[in-house]
């Protein structure tokens, strides 16, 4: 996906133990984390927003350290995202909200951070990413990207000089959108794609409808 960044073809979405999709037990949840590795799935997406995602990644991490040996550690990825409330954003706060997730998975640096902002009429969003681009820098994320950016605010944030590697957006079978302007545009800027819901998925929302 990117340099010294290798990901499973197919990642775990954790989504579903955001809080709406029914009681989690955490000892069956870490458990079958494991199953899907064993199985080679071996990359998990999610967010500091799916219920205890983050937490579930840090028991996970610990119990394959403590079966398979610390080596284990380097085949697996964790991309998580922080959707902050639109507002001021300012170095520490920004820090802070990294540093949570750093304590919560139980990582040195995070693999993958993926940003997203509800509301393109609050510019402070690239106020946000450029302090996330220089804890990038400073090593405590490894890869900065997006998720659900259209491509206008795409190429707002490179305009401005921050890197991303991939932005996460619909794009399925049914659901081709990207294919208008965000395909063309990220090939050209060597921005990768990360598709969800990509056998069928439909989302009618314009807030998830890159273009």
């Amino acid at each position: 996906m990117a340099d010294g960044l290798d990901m499973a073809r197919i990642l775990n979405g954790m989504w579903q133990v955001s809080g709406a999709h029914g009681r989690i037990e955490p000892e069956a949840a870490v458990a079958g984390m494991l199953d899907y590795h064993d199985a080679g799935f071996t990359t998990w997406d999610l967010a500091d927003h799916y219920g205890p995602a983050e937490d579930f990644i840090g028991q996970f991490r610990r119990r394959l350290a403590a079966t398979r040996g610390p080596q284990a550690l380097a085949g697996i990825q964790a991309f998580t995202k922080w959707v902050p409330r639109p507002g001021p954003m300012t170095p520490a706060l920004v820090a802070q909200s990294i540093a949570r997730s750093l304590r919560r998975m139980d990582v040195p640096a995070l693999d993958l951070l993926q940003f997203h902002w509800w509301d393109y009429q609050d510019s402070r969003y690239l106020d946000a990413l450029t302090h996330l681009a220089q804890l990038r820098d400073d090593g405590q994320i490894r890869h900065l990207a997006l998720t659900n950016f259209d491509t206008e605010h795409l190429k707002r944030t490179l305009d401005q000089g921050i890197a991303v590697v991939s932005n996460q957006v619909q794009y399925s079978l049914i659901d081709r959108r990207p294919e208008v302007q965000m395909a063309p545009f990220c090939q050209a800027h060597g921005v990768q794609l990360l598709a969800y819901g990509t056998l069928a998925g439909v989302m009618k929302e314009a807030a998830y409808a890159p273009a």
